[in-house]
């Protein structure tokens, strides 16, 4: 699996990147299927925005957060984000095949 940790406007820290490999682990656990991840790290003015992408057999899943505060808090709620995402459709693609 592919995971590319980008930032547009800022400089991406071993720190916020191990972090965040850290984080994306309990969303590999629930899907194993996942080919790709891709985030994206934005500051605009004081917003700190985290958005990614995970590339899965035949579909895309997308999530987006932002905050005040910090980058890592943003991460958090991305994570918690696409780990709703990740565990419906799993959900959906398990009833699909009962």
């Amino acid at each position: 699996m592919d995971i590319n940790i980008t930032g547009k406007q800022l400089d991406v820290t071993p720190a916020l990147r191990d972090f965040t490999r850290e984080k994306l682990d309990k969303i590999i656990r629930h899907f194993d299927r996942i080919t790709s991840i891709h985030v994206i790290f934005k500051v605009e003015k004081l917003r700190k925005i985290a958005e990614a992408t995970i590339q899965i057999p035949r579909e895309s899943i997308n999530a987006k957060a932002e905050s005040n505060d910090n980058m890592y808090s943003a991460v958090d709620g991305l994570i918690d984000k696409l780990d709703r995402q990740i565990k419906r459709h799993k959900e959906k693609d398990d009833e699909h095949r009962s």
